[in-house]
């Protein structure tokens, strides 16, 4: 198991760094994996992403007296993250929300309990992080849902179901209508899916779990990786993923080899080789 997570953490720094360098003239600002260096972008009155190619998205909340941060990039993204912060506040972090349990997005959680922070994720993810052997594990776990308040204003974490792993949640703030998606809504322009079968995601379950994330109120969506959008762009991923599975199993219907598939999948889909290596199989197995 911990040879395949690290092959897993290998192939996520080769996607979200590599592959950010020959995307960077992407369609459109903020799309795609993000500037090449670390920084720092305003989104509403207090709160900020925190953005670098090689890691998934940090959002700040700063409040009177604290600052939660929502993931925590890969370990050496650190100090980085924290000079971004300073420049903002010198407030102490007090949470630190793991959108999942994938090492660019938990990595930083050891330095950040370090400097007093306590993290929070889902059951699931903390399960599938101490199964693996993963460093700074969260403090505080929710199954379904938990509130945290900044000052007066209401963080809602949820927990809907299977996606990108098992483990992934959202974050909704309901007075400024913005969610956090994490990766399950990861990249747009091009859109991408990545399913960690090894983690428990699950194609099939995807779409519903978004179901469930869009019955609640936002306009304004955080990605994992790429800049701020918005409803539509999410209501669009969900329908890439809804394609997906049919154009599978309907291939699976036709018993079309796993090699057709594969081709299907990167010429239709975006499909590279972390996708591949992580979620054919289970694709092919699921859309029986």
């Amino acid at each position: 198991m911990k040879q395949r997570t690290v092959l897993i953490a290998a192939c996520l720094v080769a996607l979200f760094g590599l592959s950010a360098t020959a995307r960077a003239q992407g369609p459109a600002p903020g799309s795609s994996f993000g500037p090449a260096e670390m920084t720092l972008v305003p989104v509403r009155d207090n709160i900020y992403m925190i953005r670098k190619a090689s890691a998934g998205n940090v959002t700040m909340l700063v409040g009177e007296n604290e600052v939660i941060l929502i993931d925590a990039k890969f370990p050496q993204d650190h100090d980085g993250i924290m000079e971004k912060v300073r420049s903002v506040t010198d407030l102490p972090v007090r949470y630190v929300i793991n959108t999942h349990m994938h090492p660019d997005h938990v990595g930083g959680n050891p330095a950040m309990q370090m400097i007093g922070a306590q993290v929070i994720a889902s059951e699931n993810a903390r399960r599938i992080m101490a199964e693996r052997g993963t460093p700074g594990l969260p403090n505080i776990t929710m199954e379904d849902f938990m509130r945290v308040y900044l000052d007066d204003m209401p963080i809602d974490i949820h927990y809907y179901g299977r996606g990108h792993t098992d483990g992934d949640i959202v974050i909704h703030l309901p007075e400024q209508r913005i969610l956090i998606a994490g990766d399950l809504f990861a990249l747009y322009e091009p859109y991408r899916a990545v399913i960690d079968y090894s983690a428990g995601g699950s194609l099939r379950d995807w779409t519903r779990t978004l179901d469930r994330v869009l019955q609640l109120d936002f306009d304004t969506v955080i990605p994992g990786h790429s800049g701020v959008t918005d409803r539509k762009n999410m209501q669009g991923y969900r329908a890439y993923l809804a394609r997906t599975q049919d154009m599978v199993r309907e291939m699976n219907r036709q018993k079309r080899s796993s090699e057709e598939i594969q081709a299907m999948l990167k010429s239709e889909f975006d499909w590279g080789g972390l996708e591949m290596n992580v979620g054919l199989a289970g694709v092919i197995n699921e859309m029986q």
